[in-house]
């Protein structure tokens, strides 16, 4: 039976991996790409696509011969942002937020150390910048990723800066783990979190942990904008509005069956 049950796992995750590679790709995809990237022989990565078309998590487009991820998964993901994502909860403190500072505002979830970029709202100028609800991106060079990763629990925090990549994206980047530790520290102590153009060059962010009753870290807020617009100091003015919209939100989340 355990042997079965391993298995089963073993197929699952084979199939969440499939769906993940298509996912990444941010376009429909031809089944000789996937083949291309893949670890599984053509028949097993044939039969796991068949199976996930056949229940609706992929779409196939039979004129072009793509797939891509299905209404299924579409319905899935609509139900995960409802239920266990903070965003439902947080829409209207971000919108009024947005409104006020007139400057994009990110709301964002921490996934195994990295970030989860779960709703965004817009001023009336928008930037184009990588993030967008749904995307992941990393932790240590984004200012929603430290200002989660600061507020952990000890062994919660070294398991995430574990789990960095430390890729150097601008010359701000922080690429060691002492670096990123000390930073932490700083960010715990003041209680806001700066992005000084270290994952993108050009933005520029200030973000606060979004915290429970409790102390646990269950998201971060972040004012975002570009050099061109702004500067750190300029975005300092905010703090109070940004600190005092991040609690607000746990205050609302508190009421909620927040998941752990």
């Amino acid at each position: 039976m355990a042997a079965a049950e391993r298995g089963a796992d073993g197929t699952v995750g084979k199939a969440l991996n499939i769906l993940d590679q298509i996912a990444e790709f941010e376009r429909p995809v031809r089944f000789g790409e996937l083949l291309a990237n893949s670890e599984h022989p053509k028949a097993t990565l044939y039969r796991l696509v068949q199976s996930l078309t056949n229940q609706g998590m992929l779409s196939y487009d039979e004129e072009r011969q793509t797939y891509a991820p299905g209404l299924r998964l579409v319905r899935l993901a609509h139900a995960a942002w409802r239920q266990s994502s903070l965003a439902p909860v947080a829409r209207p403190f971000i919108d009024a937020l947005a409104s006020e500072v007139q400057e994009t505002i990110h709301l964002a979830q921490l996934d195994r150390g990295q970030v989860l970029y779960v709703d965004k709202r817009m001023a009336t100028n928008p930037l184009e910048m990588f993030s967008q609800a749904g995307k992941i991106g990393p932790g240590f060079c984004t200012g929603v990723g430290k200002a989660m990763m600061a507020f952990l629990e000890d062994e919660a925090r070294e398991d995430a800066i574990r789990r960095q990549a430390f890729l150097q994206h601008t010359p701000n980047t922080l690429i060691t783990a002492d670096a990123l530790r000390a930073e932490l520290q700083t960010i715990r102590r003041e209680g806001i979190a700066f992005d000084r153009e270290e994952h993108e060059p050009g933005i520029i962010c200030i973000a606060s942990p979004i915290l429970s009753e409790s102390g646990r870290v269950i998201g971060a807020l972040s004012i975002t904008t570009s050099t061109q617009r702004q500067s750190l100091d300029g975005l300092l003015p905010h703090r109070p509005l940004l600190l005092k919209t991040a609690s607000e939100i746990a205050t609302a989340a508190e009421t909620w069956q927040f998941p752990s």
